[in-house]
């Protein structure tokens, strides 16, 4: 059983940085993605970028494009997300996905393990 879990939220000034993990484990992951999301208070969850364990290929949402970055950590069974020149529209609870196949999926319903979610408040 994949178990995920997310940690380095906080609150942070708007134009400032945060890096959040999730730790991986139950199993191997060679032939997962793993996504991040978020969902702010009264909105749906949505994508936010996703990478191929095997070959580090990775995917934005536009609104993230630029400004956050996903990583994975092979030797640690890490997933990471840097997150730079914060606003406060990502307020939102952060959560790490994943999904056992090769191609890399933005929609929530396509990501079969999820993590509890780690809090990123953006102050303005």
């Amino acid at each position: 059983q994949v178990q995920l879990v997310e940690s380095g939220g906080g609150l942070v000034q708007a134009g400032g940085s945060l890096r959040i993990s999730c730790a991986v484990s139950g199993g191997t992951f060679g032939s997962h993605v793993m996504g991040w999301f978020r969902q702010a208070p009264g909105k749906e969850r949505e994508f936010v970028a996703a990478i191929r364990w095997s070959d580090g290929s990775t995917s934005y949402a536009d609104s993230v494009k630029g400004r956050f970055t996903i990583s994975r950590d092979n030797a640690k069974n890490m997933v990471y997300l840097q997150l730079n020149s914060l606003k406060p529209d990502d307020t939102a609870v952060y959560y790490c996905a994943a999904r056992r196949s090769r191609w890399i999926a933005t929609v929530v319903d396509e990501y079969t393990y999820w993590g509890q979610g780690t809090q990123v408040t953006v102050s303005s």
